[in-house]
This record gives C-alpha cells, sequence and structure tokens, in this order.
C-alpha cells in the first residue's frame, strides 16, 4: 500500500497559519491584559504623598528672618515661574524622549537590560522623569527589581493622572540641588540668589548637571567639574533641538556669578522674636508643628530689623561684659497700631533661650502710672496733696502694712501728684490705692492690657504683683493712646503655600480710659526726666518729649516709657534671687531705654503730646497749691480737666497786700513748656 506523505512546504505554512493565530491570541490576550491593568491603574488612587516646604518668616519691611525647613530647601512654584532653560536643560540630558513615552521608555530599558544582563549587574540606568518622580515621592532608592517594577506601575499611574507640564512642575520641584536645596526655586535662590524664572541659559544648564551628583557637582564643591557638567548639558540641549550651538558655545562661555556662600554659622536675627513667632503659630492660632516647619508658610510679622538690630547693639554695649548673668529684656511698640517693632529676651540667645520679655517678674514703681490714672478718672487731681511721711496702714481686719520710700527720703510735707511721680514717693502711692480701694486699681489694670494675676491688696500700689514686660508695655501703649487699648500683634499674616490667607491680624483699638485723665497722666509721667525725677540721669541723652515711669525691687531695674511714636520697656536684672544693686546696675535699664529710643527714632522728627479737648492749663504756685501771680517766685504749667482747676490766686508773696494779677495761662504753650526745663529744642 503506498503511503502519501505530505509536501514540506504544506506542513510548513500549516504551522505558520498556527504560530500566527497563537501570535494573534497572545497579542490579543496581552493587549487585554495590559487594557485590563491600564483601567485597573487608573482606577487607583496614586498613594499619598507630602511634599515638605520651607515656612519663611518675614520682618515688616519684607525682608527674610528665617527659614524652616529642617534639611529640605523647598519652595513649590508652578512650572511658568521655571525658566524653561532650566526645564529644556533637564529634559535634555534625563530624558529626551519625556514627551513620546508614557511613563517609560521601551526602547531605553531594554538597552539598559542588556547592558546589565551582559555584565550581570545594574549598571545602565533607563529611568524616566516620571519614572523618577514615583521613586522620589512614593519608594527608596534601593536598587532591586521589586522596587523597579514598582516605579514603573506608579509611573504610569502618574502618566494617566496628569499631563506632561504636570508632570515636570511635580519633578522641577521635587529633585534635590545639593546644600539642602530642593527644587528649582530653592535651587537658584541658593547658588545664584533670584528666582528660578529668573535663571539665565548658562545658570539653568550649571543647575540642571548637579541632580546627577550634588555633592560631586556643586560649583560650591568643585567649580570645575560643575563647569565640566555644564558643558555635558549644552551639548544635549544642542542635540534636542532646543538650543543653537553658537547660544551652547556663548552659554558656557559666559562668566558664572554664585551668591556668596557663608560657611560659618550666621547669627540668627531676633531669635528671641523667632521663637515668641513659633509660639504664636502653634498655640494661638493651632498650626501644628508638621505644618509650620515644612508647610510651606509664608509668615508675615511686624518686627522692625533696624530697630531690632539697634536694640541688640546697644544692650551688647550698655551691659558690662565683667556681669554675664546680668540679664535683660526690651520690647517696643507701635501705639498707633500695637505691632512689636523689637524684642530681646535676653543678652545671648546662644547661652540661654529663656525669654524674659515674657517672664514674670515684680515692676516696682513702673506700675505706679496704672494706679494714678485710675486716681484721675475718680475724683484726683494733678494737684492733690497728701503727706510723704512714714506711714502704717491696716486692711483686711488688722492686717498692718509699712512700706517706705526709697532710701528712706520722705518730703515730710504735702506733696501732689505731680511730685510722687516725678520722685516715686510710695507713700502718696499707698495712701492713694488705700483711697480708692486695691480691687479698683485690678479693674483698671485690666482694662489697659494686664491680664496676669494681681493680688488686691495694698502693695500693688508699688507693683508686687508679678507682669511681664510685653504686658506692662502693652498697658503703657494705652496711656500713649490716651486710654485707647490696641491689642499687641506681632503677626499681621500667615499664608498657606498655596497665597490663601490662614490668619490676618489687624489693629484693633478699644476706649478703656478717659482721654482727658490719660493727658493729664502723660503730662505728669514727663516730669520723671525732669531734674529731680528719677529718670533725669538719663534725660541728657534724649532730645525729643518723652514720658516715661521708672521701677525697681531688690531684684528688677525697669524703665517704661514712650513718645507719641513708640512704647519701649526695659527691664535689667538677674534670672535667679540675685540682687540688683540700683545705683549701678539698676542705672543699666534706664541707659539703654533713653539710648535706644533717641536710637529709634533718630530719622523721625520729635513729637509733641497734644492735649484733648476738656484740658485746660494754668500756672500754679506749687508751695500754696493756688494760681500763681506774678509776683510768684516759682511757677509752674499745670493741666486739669476743665472746672478742676484751682479758682484761688496764691497771696502769699504780694508785697503790701496788692491785688492779685494772675499769670495768663498760654493757649499754645511751648514744646520746652510741655517737657519741663530739661529738654530744649534744638537751634
Amino acid at each position: 500500500m503506498e503511503v502519501i506523505r505530505e509536501a514540506p512546504l504544506l506542513r510548513y505554512l500549516r504551522w505558520a497559519k498556527k504560530f500566527i493565530k497563537l501570535f494573534i491570541l497572545s497579542l490579543l490576550c496581552c493587549s487585554f491584559a495590559a487594557l485590563l491593568l491600564i483601567l485597573y491603574l487608573r482606577s487607583q488612587p496614586l498613594p499619598a504623598v507630602s511634599i515638605n516646604q520651607t515656612t519663611t518668616i518675614y520682618a515688616s519691611n519684607g525682608e527674610v528672618l528665617d527659614t524652616l525647613h529642617r534639611g529640605q530647601n523647598r519652595f513649590v512654584v508652578p512650572l511658568k515661574d521655571i525658566s524653561p532653560f532650566l526645564v529644556q536643560a533637564t529634559i535634555a540630558i534625563e530624558d529626551r524622549s519625556f514627551h513620546k513615552h508614557y511613563g517609560i521608555d521601551w526602547l531605553r530599558l531594554a538597552r539598559a537590560a542588556y547592558v546589565d544582563v551582559i555584565h550581570m549587574e545594574k549598571r545602565q540606568g533607563a529611568s524616566t522623569i516620571t519614572q523618577q518622580l514615583a521613586r522620589n515621592l512614593y519608594l527608596s532608592m534601593d536598587k532591586t527589581w521589586e522596587r523597579k517594577i514598582k516605579e514603573a506601575l506608579l509611573a504610569i499611574q502618574l502618566e494617566l493622572n496628569y499631563s506632561k507640564d504636570e508632570i515636570l512642575e511635580m519633578y522641577m520641584n521635587q529633585i534635590y540641588y545639593g546644600h539642602s536645596a530642593y527644587g528649582a526655586q530653592a535651587a537658584a535662590q541658593t547658588y545664584f540668589g533670584k528666582d528660578a524664572k529668573d535663571l539665565t541659559l548658562a545658570e539653568s544648564a550649571l543647575l540642571a548637571g548637579i541632580p546627577k551628583g550634588p555633592s560631586y557637582y556643586s560649583p560650591y564643591v568643585d567649580f570645575d567639574k560643575a563647569k565640566s557638567r555644564q558643558q555635558v548639558i549644552l551639548q544635549a540641549m544642542v542635540r534636542s533641538g532646543y538650543i543653537t550651538p553658537e547660544q551652547a558655545e556663548q552659554a558656557y562661555a559666559e562668566p558664572i556669578k554664585l551668591k556668596e556662600r557663608n560657611t560659618e554659622a550666621a547669627a540668627e536675627q531676633a531669635p528671641y522674636f523667632r521663637d515668641y513667632i513659633a509660639n504664636l503659630v502653634k498655640n494661638k492660632y493651632g498650626i501644628d508643628e508638621e505644618t509650620f516647619i515644612h508647610g510651606g508658610l509664608k509668615i508675615h510679622t511686624t518686627l522692625d530689623p533696624v530697630m531690632q538690630k539697634k536694640a541688640e547693639d546697644i544692650i551688647a554695649k550698655v551691659l558690662p561684659k565683667d556681669k554675664p548673668d546680668l540679664q535683660v529684656a526690651l520690647v517696643a511698640m507701635d501705639p498707633a497700631t500695637g505691632h512689636i517693632k523689637a524684642m530681646v529676651g535676653g543678652r545671648d540667645y546662644t547661652k540661654s533661650q529663656y525669654n524674659r520679655a515674657l517672664s514674670m517678674r515684680q515692676p516696682g514703681s513702673a506700675f505706679k502710672p496704672i494706679l494714678y490714672l485710675a486716681a484721675l478718672q475718680n475724683g484726683f487731681t494733678p494737684l492733690t496733696q497728701m503727706k510723704s511721711e512714714p506711714t502704717v496702714f491696716t486692711y483686711d481686719n488688722g492686717k498692718t502694712y509699712i512700706p517706705k520710700n526709697f532710701g528712706e527720703r520722705y518730703a515730710h510735707a504735702y506733696i501732689n501728684m505731680r511730685e510722687a511721680i516725678k520722685t516715686s514717693d510710695n507713700i502718696y502711692a499707698v495712701k492713694t490705692i488705700d483711697h480708692l480701694t486695691p480691687q479698683k486699681v485690678v479693674d483698671q489694670a485690666r482694662e489697659l492690657g494686664i491680664t496676669s494675676k494681681l493680688q488686691a491688696v495694698p502693695s500693688l500700689a508699688l507693683g508686687t504683683s508679678l507682669v511681664s514686660p510685653l504686658e506692662l508695655n502693652t498697658a503703657y501703649v494705652t496711656i500713649a493712646n490716651k486710654g485707647e487699648r490696641v491689642k499687641p500683634i506681632a503677626i499681621t499674616r500667615i499664608e498657606d503655600s498655596q497665597g490663601n490667607v490662614l490668619v490676618e491680624e489687624k489693629p484693633e483699638k478699644t476706649r478703656v480710659a478717659d482721654p482727658v485723665a490719660s493727658a493729664l497722666l502723660i503730662n505728669l509721667m514727663q516730669s520723671v526726666f525732669e531734674p529731680g525725677g528719677t529718670g533725669h540721669r538719663v534725660a541728657g541723652e534724649l532730645n525729643r518729649p518723652v514720658a516715661g515711669k521708672t521701677g525697681s525691687t531688690d531684684y528688677d531695674a525697669w524703665l517704661s516709657g514712650f513718645t507719641p511714636q513708640l512704647v519701649t520697656t526695659v527691664w535689667v536684672g538677674y534670672d535667679k534671687n540675685q540682687k540688683v544693686d540700683d545705683v549701678t546696675e539698676g542705672y543699666l535699664s534706664k541707659k539703654i531705654w533713653a539710648q535706644f529710643m533717641e536710637s529709634a527714632l533718630k530719622d523721625q522728627p520729635p513729637a509733641l503730646f497734644d492735649m484733648p479737648a476738656g484740658v485746660v492749663s494754668v500756672y500754679i504756685d506749687p508751695a500754696s497749691g493756688k494760681l500763681a501771680t506774678e509776683h510768684c517766685p516759682n511757677p509752674q504749667l499745670f493741666y486739669f480737666a476743665k472746672g478742676t482747676e484751682p479758682q484761688e490766686y496764691c497771696t502769699d508773696h504780694l508785697p503790701n497786700h496788692e491785688t492779685p494779677t494772675p499769670l495768663p495761662p498760654p493757649d499754645t504753650p511751648s514744646f520746652w513748656q510741655r517737657m519741663g526745663s530739661w529738654w530744649k529744642p534744638t537751634e
């Protein structure tokens, strides 16, 4: 029987047909699987990611006080705010096919895989920009196949969820350029001191070369290597068609002007104030630590860096070097707005971060203006007289209190309120609080802005309850504003990384005291700097009208005072229970205050303390307390609420019992009459 054999050609065709069917089926299965994978990846959310951004604290003039990043200095900016040269340079060197692939460059991947297999190790990189972004956002830097697969899948997800420009924007804000600079904006500022949008072609090519090896190609580390890498980048840009060979040559020849880099730790600006800002951000405004440090916030503050520097320099100059434990606090505020213009919390932040501007101390006689404002609103006048002599006070069912004047110096005669403030007479003060009741003084302090606990006892008149320099200064701001309380403000605005306003503070004024009584008190407080006043020792350092009050305890030395433009409180003392010598160490608070006030206001003309409607001025004979005549040897100008001024004329100095001829009160008192004899305008 004859066996019919199939022709080889037919057999080959049959097998080819089967192979083609199998190939098409496999291709369809793979396509279907790929479609399912894409649909699955498209439906899955990308892992949550938080990009750390640098928080910036600004002074009132826009100067940067501090940047907070803890090693990741990053400012996220939109792609339009990044130089096209830098974007093109990055694409040219990192991923020439970026706009053509869908997350993975298969040709590049195959070539890299071939090299890796030939050498049996991972030598060739093939990651696209999208893959690098996926790795930086979501994965570690481990060189494992598992990480590579995850990276590829995440890259596809990124391409499915974002446009090419959105991916570029994320990438350009994510990559590391060395020296703690993450992203294009931080890199541009770090290396060139400019914004990313302003980078030139030469600068862009230099920056684009750094991410390959930040510690190797940094121009700060090795400028020659950085320039060599720049040339590679420029040639890659030519091959990609972004620039011409002539542009590349010109860019390479262009001199590179790097931002000067201070290798030594720079002195921190206003460190106590910055700590105060951090405390407000977290505790007053409820912003958590992570957002504060890494949220890219823009915190605009009230600090005047020029005033701050003057305060720090004066303190460093005045405080003796041989007494390193003697500490200081200074707070300066604008009375019109409540803005804190300067804050010093100690003499050396590197040795002690404790902010003494917020610490609780006894204000001593610096508290007395609060007492006297209450008195002027409750029947007292500047001429109200009390006898200055040793006195025993009884209160609370038999308790006794025996205050003493400094150095046990007493007038042993009746003195008026002006003399009591000028000489800081303690007996007059305690007699005043005894007349008013301590609780009324506590209430007055609350109205002026004192929030700390105050004891309603006679010794409150002498400042025995604890307050902070910031609190006391706030109360003095209310006095300077003639009875309008304004809240202290250190932060004017906080914006998030997108520019949304999270916090905005505006001045808030509240009428809490009579403007006439407040103006009278201001006039009386000017006497502190007149001859015989407790602040007269530093009057020679001042060339403008000022009002204030000194204060001292065994452990504290104060001077709080103001002009119409600025209110400042200075405290000097020791952290521990070490007494302050009032003659030498106590004097330093006055010296710092006077020098700071004059220096801080150097560029502003002297300003008057004006009087509101309802105030009258008359000349008084201080001995009799009556209206002065032309024969009185020492007439003094006093101000009163209209209707409370004396009506009788002094007759003690009239010759032959003549009819008294009064001195006419000035309608517009001159500058130096308002101030007293110690201040005269410069010619």
